[in-house]
This record gives C-alpha cells, structure tokens and sequence, in this order.
C-alpha cells in the first residue's frame, strides 16, 4: 500500500523561541523531506513515528524523540497513525544542545511539559508560564540521554522497495514467522539475494531485526497496558515463559518489573538497540527494587 502526504503547515513562522505544533498523523501519512530553519523535537506521545533523516530511516515509541539541528532535511510519517508533538526551537534558545541528529529518551517529566506546552501553545500568557515551561523543557533537553550509537537507538526502518514491505507486514504481524526463503518467493527474489538486503541496507540479518521488532513491540504494548500473557501472544512467542525469558535476557528485568517502574513514573528502561547511555541491565533492575 501506497502512504499518502501530508500538506505542510501554511502558518509555519519562525519559534521565539519555542513553538510546539500537535497534529494528528493517520496511518500511512507522511509530511516530504524538508528542512527548517530552527531545531526541532520530532516526538510521538501516542503511536510510533517513522523518521527519515541522514540517509537512515527508523522508528520511535512514545518512550524515545528525535533531536533535530537546522537545516537537515528529514522525513517523518507514521505506519499505524500517531499523535504527533513538534517542538520547534530558535538557534538562540537550543544553545549546547547537539550538533548533529540524535534519538534521546524522554523522561515522564519531559513528556508531561510537552503536553503542557501544547495545551497552552497560542493562549494568553501574561504571567509568563509558557515561557518558564519551555525553560524548563530546554532544562529537560539538555540532560537527556542520548541512546547509543545516535541513530542506531531506534529501530531501523528501510527507506523503501522490497525490504519496506517485509518490515512493515512483521510489524503490524510480529508473530508471521517466515523467514528470508519464504519472503523471497513472496517478493520474486532469492533467500540469499533478500537477506544480503537486509544486511546491507539495515546492518542486520532479517533474524536480528525481528527480535529488535519484537521488543520494540513489547515495550509499546506493555505501555499501552496489554498484560504479559498476552503481548507474548501477540509477539508470536511460544508460550509466556519464553517472552519472559526473552525480554529478561535483553533488558534485564521481567516483564512486570518493567510495567511497575513506568506505572511508578521512573524512566523506562529498553533493550539494547534502544537503550539509554547506562547499561539496559542496570536500568531495569533500579526499576524491580
């Protein structure tokens, strides 16, 4: 299936020195490659986003946003529909922010001053609370944890053609089990021709990238309240107790560990192609005391 363009904001004026726009984006929309002539926070508090940027392509949960500096051109759309948050910053004000695009985690914190920011973005303000919140989100920036490797802290998402149709079949199905053989035929092309695809334009095998998905996919559905036996259902597992196992081995606590911690408001914790700087191991079991 085809994704449809989103027109362009018409009203788009330059941040002073913050603007935050909240759009809904329904499935398979995209806004084109385009640049801004400010930093920006590409940011889903709902749904993932598909982010185009610096000859990668990936996605991001509502737990992980995307730093921007000006002028890099960048695409950004979503498969399954999102609630979209954009936060658009002045030069002035993103002082020692990074240079270059980087996948940070969002903090409970962070999250709840993007919302309170886009509740209150155009109103009156003549006590000056907008502008203390976007200090404060400015604050909350800048001690934000890059994930690792920049880019490589999300999942990676082909950018088109034959890899596009695999990826996004397994992630509106994680537990269709066909591997590079069965995916060829489907395709019209070799085992041995898609896999060396999928390692040369994602870096990893179709195996590696399906166990990531299902994590990825883990933490969404977890988030979203889906309970264990049942997100391990919808993950294609055999039984709970190897999503457990599963989930255990890449991020260091169980399943309901890691729903306690984010229903206490700590930051989440994520395997390791989304972790934070600090070791994924260590992150969890801070979350189970």
């Amino acid at each position: 299936m085809l994704w449809e363009t989103i027109a362009p904001p018409a009203d788009v004026a330059a941040p002073q020195p913050m603007r935050v726009r909240a759009q809904s984006i329904p499935p398979r929309h995209h806004f084109p490659e385009h640049a801004h002539a400010w930093k920006q926070v590409v940011y889903a508090v709902s749904g993932v986003l598909t982010v185009a940027v610096a000859g990668r392509s990936f996605v991001i949960s509502p737990e992980q946003a995307v730093w921007l500096p000006t002028g890099l051109a960048h695409r950004v759309g979503s498969l399954l529909g999102a609630e979209f948050r954009s936060l658009w910053i002045a030069d002035s004000a993103g002082a020692g922010l990074p240079d270059s695009p980087t996948v940070f985690g969002v903090s409970p914190l962070l999250q709840a001053l993007i919302l309170e920011a886009a509740a209150i973005e155009g109103a009156a303000d003549p006590d000056g609370y907008a502008g203390r919140v976007g200090v404060l989100i400015l604050d909350q920036l800048r001690r934000a944890r890059p994930l690792p490797g920049a880019l490589s802290g999300a999942l990676s998402w082909p950018r088109g053609g034959p890899l596009s149709t695999v990826c996004e079949a397994l992630y509106g199905n994680p537990a269709d089990p066909r591997g590079p053989e069965e995916w060829g035929r489907a395709l019209g092309m070799s085992g041995r021709t898609l896999a060396r695809r999928f390692e040369a334009e994602l870096g990893m095998s179709l195996r590696s990238w399906r166990r990531r998905l299902r994590l990825f996919k883990a933490i969404e559905l977890l988030g979203g309240g889906l309970d264990v036996t049942r997100t391990a259902m919808q993950l294609g597992y055999a039984s709970t107790s190897a999503f457990i196992y599963a989930f255990r081995a890449e991020m260091g606590c169980s399943p309901r560990a890691y729903g306690r911690g984010r229903a206490a408001g700590q930051p989440a914790a994520a395997p390791d192609s989304l972790a934070p700087a600090s070791p994924p191991e260590a992150a969890c079991r801070s979350i189970a005391r």
